[in-house]
């Protein structure tokens, strides 16, 4: 197999000839078709998240065709396309698998962090973490729901009811989510960079009510807003924007610190809550639906050898949508 690889923290990816890998017991191999770029990506390159696995083969939004299945693996089977996720497994003992937190996992494993992920021509990965795709829609398409797809519904989930749905960063979980709001009937409007008005147009063409720079104001309040932008100053101009009894989701798994703001921001019982990571059930009832809802990934391809430049684009904003590695 080859693959992408991070030995050392805040260096570029190096390309790699390794000996294939055998699923263990409970586990299955995947050849890879398409892997998405995700920002948490960045993050583990950039060391921003605390103790990965090194050296370690980023990658967490991965499609492919099942190739090998280990011992006690029974509803998979060779040929078979499936998606593996951000998290990677859970312990099934501590209070919060227990209590279907298992995104909460005291001791989790998680893809392209602390085991090996797609960012690769092959993967093994626990077989109850691997979501059946069926045979709708292009290996590229599905990518970014692994996790762009994910996060964005278990942050939407999180809004609650909101009718009025702001979105501070129009990336790729951005892109996604407008679509899922939109089928269910609510308003977005998205906040980008100020002057970024690329990304405003295609905040737009996603179906926005409106789109505007981060130091803008909506035209009318809002019921709740999501912060996918890893910036911590995004989160009291949310608050600002948002109405008495409001909600702010913080929708990364890494932000910058927030700043301070005075407490009439907060006041009101407005709320901020954080959304981590995703469970088993959240991907079974977003896949489930995804093909229900219509919707399209915005995509821009790369080979797997050019995976840092792919890198490099997210981090500079080069691209609309998603990025997704193809080996």
């Amino acid at each position: 197999m080859h693959a992408m690889v991070l030995r050392q923290l805040g260096q570029p990816l190096e390309w790699r000839e390794l000996p294939d890998r055998l699923p263990a017991r409970g586990e299955i191999r995947i050849r890879v078709l398409a892997c998405g770029v995700c920002r948490t990506d960045l993050h583990v390159v950039d060391g921003e998240l605390p103790d990965p696995k090194l050296p370690i083969i980023p990658g967490h939004e991965i499609v492919g065709r099942i190739d090998a299945v280990g011992a006690d693996v029974h509803d998979l089977h060779i040929g078979e396309r499936v998606g593996i996720p951000w998290l990677g497994h859970t312990c099934g003992v501590c209070p919060y698998c227990r209590s279907d937190h298992e995104n909460l996992c005291d001791a989790p494993i998680f893809t392209g962090y602390t085991r090996d992920g797609g960012f690769a021509t092959a993967v093994v990965a626990d077989a109850r973490f691997a979501f059946p795709l069926g045979e709708l829609g292009s290996d590229v398409a599905l990518a970014p729901l692994l996790c762009a797809g994910l996060i964005g519904w278990r942050s939407l989930s999180s809004a609650g009811e909101a009718r009025k749905l702001g979105i501070y960063g129009f990336g790729a979980a951005a892109h996604i989510v407008a679509q899922v709001a939109r089928w269910q009937g609510r308003s977005v409007f998205a906040f980008t960079r100020p002057g970024d008005t690329a990304s405003q147009s295609f905040a737009s063409s996603m179906g926005c009510t409106w789109a505007g720079g981060s130091d803008e104001m909506p035209p009318e309040p809002l019921d709740a807003a999501i912060v996918f932008a890893p910036v911590g100053g995004l989160v009291p101009l949310a608050l600002k924007a948002v109405h008495k009894g409001g909600r702010v989701v913080c929708g990364g798994i890494h932000m910058s610190d927030i700043p301070s703001f005075p407490y009439r921001l907060l006041w009101e019982e407005r709320q901020i809550v954080s959304v981590a990571n995703l469970t088993r059930q959240d991907g079974l009832d977003f896949l489930r639906l995804a093909p229900e809802m219509g919707i399209v990934t915005r995509t821009t391809s790369y080979p797997l050898q050019k995976a840092n430049q792919a890198l490099a684009d997210l981090r500079a904003g080069r691209f609309e949508g998603a990025a997704v590695l193809v080996p």
